[in-house]
C-alpha cells in the first residue's frame, strides 16, 4: 500500500516554520555598505603569497581538526591570556550554535539584550532553546537593573552581550557589563566582533572571571570570505563545547590563509585605523545632514534615523548604494538605517546619495 507523504507543516517544527530565513540582498553593481565588511583588500604582494599557499594546499586531505598552527597564531594576534582555551567555528554563527546545543537542557533559557545581533535569538530558536530579551534604554545603553532582575528570574544558562553592540554601534559601560558577569550563574559570552574598532575588550578579564567567554571573528578585519570565528575562555568550558563541534569545521583554505594574513598585524591595524578615521568623518557628515539623527559608534558602521526610512532605503538603492534597513526589525529601531564605513570615496557617494534622496 502506497502511503501519502506528509506535508511540511506536519514534519517541520512550528517555531521553524514561523521564522523567516536570513536574507542577503543582491548587491550586484552597488556600493555595498550593508554588511559591516572591511572595504580594503589585501596588498598585491600578500595576495601573491596567499595564491602560492592555496596552489600548494592539499585539497585531497582533510584539514587539521585541531587547527593547531592557526590557534597558535590567533592566541598571539588576539592577546588571548595564557592558559585559556580556544574553539574555532565557521564564523561566530557556528560558535553560537555550539553554545546553544551544549547548554540547551530542557527548560534552559538564553538571555540577551535588545536590539542586538539577531542571530542570538534566531539560533536559540533553531536549537529549541527559549530566548529572553531585555530591552536597552532609549539611548541604547544597558538597562542594568532590568537585566539583573532577568538574571534572577530566569537563571539563564547563557547570556550574550555584543561589545560594541550591533546594530546600535555603541560600547556599553564596562562597569555595567562587569556587574552582569558577576551576577550571572551561567556562562556570559561577550561578542567582540568589532573589537578592532573599539579600543576596549574583556579578553584580559578571562583570567579573573570563571564564567566568561569572549567571542571574536576575523570577518570585520577583512577576511569575511573565510568565515572564521573564535571563542576564548576557561578550558573546562571549551572542552565541553568542543564535543558538539562538527569534525573538520574549519577548512584547509581558511586555516592556511588566515594564518598567513595574521602574520601581518601592522597591515590589519592600519586598515582598522583608516576605518576609524573614516567613521569619524562619516559620523560628522551625517550629523550635519538635515533630517538625519546619527548615533555614536565604536564599530565599523553608523546607525542613523530618518523619517520614512523604507522610502529612503529605496532611494539609496536607486542611486546605487546598498545599506541595511532596520525599520521594523525592533520597535527601538523604527525608521533606522545602518551604513557600513567604506572607503572615503564610498562614504562620500553614500552621503551624496542620501542628500539627493532626502531632497527628492
Amino acid at each position: 500500500m502506497l502511503l501519502m507523504s506528509k506535508p511540511p507543516e506536519e514534519i517541520i517544527r512550528d517555531e521553524i516554520r514561523a521564522l523567516s530565513a536570513y536574507h542577503v540582498p543582491d548587491s550586484t553593481g552597488m556600493v555595498k555598505l550593508d554588511a559591516m565588511e572591511n572595504p580594503y583588500g589585501l596588498p598585491p604582494e600578500l595576495k601573491r603569497e596567499v595564491a602560492t599557499l592555496v596552489g600548494g594546499a592539499a585539497l585531497n586531505r582533510y584539514p587539521d581538526p585541531a587547527a593547531t598552527r592557526l590557534k597558535a597564531r590567533l592566541r598571539e594576534a588576539m592577546d588571548v591570556p595564557a592558559g585559556m582555551g580556544l574553539v574555532l567555528g565557521n564564523g561566530s554563527d557556528e560558535l553560537i550554535q555550539m553554545l546553544m546545543l551544549a547548554a540547551g537542557r530542557p527548560g534552559a533559557v538564553v538571555l540577551g539584550v535588545e536590539p542586538s545581533f539577531v542571530m542570538f535569538r534566531m539560533i536559540a530558536t533553531l536549537c529549541g532553546v527559549r530566548y529572553v530579551g531585555v530591552d536597552l534604554r532609549p539611548d541604547y545603553s544597558l538597562d542594568v537593573e532590568h537585566t539583573l532582575a532577568a538574571l534572577e528570574a530566569h537563571a539563564p544558562a547563557v547570556v550574550f552581550i555584543a561589545y560594541p553592540n550591533n546594530p546600535t554601534g555603541n560600547l556599553f559601560d564596562a562597569r555595567d557589563v562587569s556587574r552582569i558577569i558577576e551576577a550571572a550563574s551561567g556562562i556570559v559570552v561577550i561578542d567582540e566582533a568589532y573589537y578592532a574598532f573599539a579600543d576596549a575588550s574583556f579578553m584580559p578579564r578571562l583570567v579573573d572571571s570563571p564564567n566568561l567567554l569572549v567571542m571574536r571573528t576575523l570577518s570585520k578585519l577583512g577576511l569575511a570570505g573565510l568565515r572564521l570565528g573564535l571563542l576564548a575562555g576557561r578550558r573546562e568550558w571549551l572542552g565541553e563545547l568542543d564535543k558538539v563541534r562538527l569534525p573538520y569545521n574549519v577548512n584547509v583554505l581558511t586555516q592556511l590563509v588566515a594564518e598567513k594574513v595574521l602574520e601581518h598585524p601592522a597591515l590589519l591595524k592600519a586598515q582598522a585605523e583608516a576605518i576609524k578615521a573614516e567613521r569619524t568623518r562619516l559620523f560628522g557628515l551625517l550629523r550635519s545632514t538635515g533630517g538625519v539623527r546619527a548615533f555614536p559608534s565604536a564599530a565599523n558602521f553608523v546607525l542613523f534615523r530618518v523619517a520614512r526610512a523604507a522610502v529612503v532605503f529605496g532611494g539609496l538603492k536607486q542611486r546605487g548604494v546598498l545599506v541595511k534597513n532596520l525599520d521594523g526589525s525592533h520597535p527601538m529601531l523604527a525608521d533606522c538605517l545602518r551604513v557600513t564605513v567604506g572607503t572615503p570615496q564610498e562614504n562620500t557617494r553614500f552621503v551624496d546619495a542620501l542628500t539627493e534622496t532626502l531632497n527628492a
